[in-house]
């Protein structure tokens, strides 16, 4: 009996392709450029990664607000910065290609820095935003009684996007240490 649809059961089923050393130098320099990067700028701003991921936070107020609910369309831009990098890495993941679904998952990962910045800022709203409006997290925050824990709601995200960074690597290193 199988609880996935068609394609997705095949794909569970197909062997991944190897991971080549190439392309575990390749994410390993990238997760160490990315690494540094993080520490050495301003925390939760990576200036070229996050001016992309923008892009699709801006983007994911007006696709969700389509629905007409207006939490989600608040929420909307933090759901479509994450949904991305998670659709990028479900294309891989179809694909059974290791190098490509951890890459994806570290970008996804790293989104989760970036929203701990703006959750931080919940209460301060210190941050410049993009057209001058509402502050996303201080609106959800206030709305769900939780504006006081703003901190701790954003250290728990930086610590979730870091292990998961590195939980992305470990299970590309075991994925090319088993080719």
């Amino acid at each position: 009996m199988t609880l996935l649809p068609g394609p997705l059961q095949e794909a569970w089923e197909t062997d991944w392709q190897p991971a080549g050393t190439g392309a575990m130098a390749g994410v390993t320099a990238g997760l160490g450029l990315l690494s540094l990067a993080a520490l050495l700028s301003e925390p939760g701003w990576i200036p070229l990664l996050d001016g992309v991921n923008l892009v699709f936070h801006e983007a994911g107020h007006p696709l969700f607000g389509i629905l007409g609910w207006e939490p989600l369309t608040i929420l909307g831009g933090t759901l479509l910065q994450l949904l991305v990098p998670l659709l990028v890495m479900g294309s891989f993941w179809l694909r059974r290609e290791a190098p490509g679904t951890a890459a994806a998952g570290i970008w996804g990962f790293e989104n989760l820095l970036n929203i701990a910045r703006y959750v931080a800022d919940a209460r301060a709203q210190v941050l410049p935003l993009v057209g001058g409006g509402e502050h996303d997290w201080a609106d959800l925050l206030g709305r769900w009684g939780l504006l006081a824990q703003d901190a701790a709601l954003a250290q728990g995200l930086r610590i979730v996007g870091w292990l998961g960074m590195a939980a992305c690597w470990v299970w590309l290193a075991w994925r090319w240490r088993r080719a």
